[in-house]
């Protein structure tokens, strides 16, 4: 449960109407308290009309036991079913996730923000607006460093992680979901672990829509979709700090909803995490791009990724 607190109101001087005028400033402080919960998202959600694409189930991640998803990276992701999709957005907040808000709002949609520290630090009423919207807040390092965090010697990339960490629970008044995703895929074993360790799930993705290189928003909006009908369902990222993303959104989802996909979203939760291996002969798709970018220091020994997951569980979804 996310809570938002209200802001407090400068002290007034006492007036003959002293005791309602106080009654009622009581009143709008307990109305501003957001409480984010399944229940309070569904009953949101059945106002949208059959219109909207709204959410049609809620993922509970472990937040004991963390792990790494995302086939671009590791060789198992969420148990999605046919037509599912997780939305994910990266490197907010920034000056155009209010209009990603916006549109996610009027589809009743929820997704997953992954916010750079140092952003939240900048624009707190960002986070508390997306987290009074119902969407999950998850980390992205404090800095997002050019050399990324897998440049860094251990020390140093654990302490722009925590640093991250406590500069978005502090914008949001309360403690984020334990997620967290590597700026540019670039983890590392150890780095992997102490994370898992402390009950964060790292979150890679199934696909991507490359909405950081230069294109056109209707040339974005016709690439993840033809990236997502080959692969029919996953975890999507975009990034809400790219004008070209909250100008395509609106239209991505009345596609979504137009082409009979539903939306899933991802929270903290004490269940087991659904997840599943990846097929026979899965390799990583961001390794190589990462070992190009960064040379040779960059580069992870074969297999890293395999290593230290604990076994999938067997979906109990049909």
């Amino acid at each position: 449960m996310t809570i938002i607190f209200p802001t407090t109101k400068k002290h007034e001087a006492p007036t003959d109407d002293a005791p309602a005028r106080r009654f009622a400033r009581a009143l709008l402080a307990f109305a501003s308290i957001a409480l984010i919960s399944p229940q309070s998202v569904a009953a949101e959600e059945r106002t949208c009309g059959p219109e909207a694409l709204g959410v049609s189930r809620v993922i509970e991640i472990d937040r004991a036991n963390g792990t790494a998803v995302g086939l671009q990276s590791y060789p198992r992701t969420l148990d999605l079913r046919d037509h599912e999709v997780v939305l994910t957005f990266d490197d907010g907040p920034a000056p155009t996730t209010a209009k990603v808000l916006d549109a996610l709002a009027k589809q009743c949609a929820r997704a997953t923000f992954f916010l750079i520290g140092r952003n939240a630090e900048g624009l707190p009423a960002l986070v508390k607006r997306a987290a009074a919207d119902g969407h999950s807040i998850g980390h992205h390092s404090y800095s997002h460093p050019d050399k990324t965090l897998r440049l860094m010697s251990e020390e140093a990339a654990k302490a722009d992680i925590d640093k991250g960490i406590a500069a978005v629970n502090k914008a949001l008044g309360a403690t984020a979901a334990p997620f967290f995703r590597f700026p540019g895929y670039a983890d590392t074993p150890a780095l992997v672990a102490y994370l898992n360790g402390r009950g964060y799930t790292i979150f890679g993705s199934d696909l991507w829509a490359s909405d950081w290189a230069h294109m056109t928003s209707k040339a974005e909006l016709e690439l993840v979709l033809s990236r997502l009908e080959k692969s029919r369902k996953g975890i999507v990222l975009f990034h809400d700090s790219q004008a070209i993303t909250a100008e395509m959104l609106p239209e991505f989802l009345r596609q979504l909803k137009k082409r009979g996909y539903a939306l899933v979203h991802i929270t903290p939760g004490d269940a087991a995490t659904p997840i599943v291996a990846a097929g026979p002969g899965w390799t990583s798709t961001t390794e190589p791009i990462i070992a190009k970018t960064l040379g040779r220091k960059g580069r992870l020994a074969p297999h890293a990724h395999e290593q230290g997951a604990r076994e999938a569980p067997k979906s109990a979804e049909p």
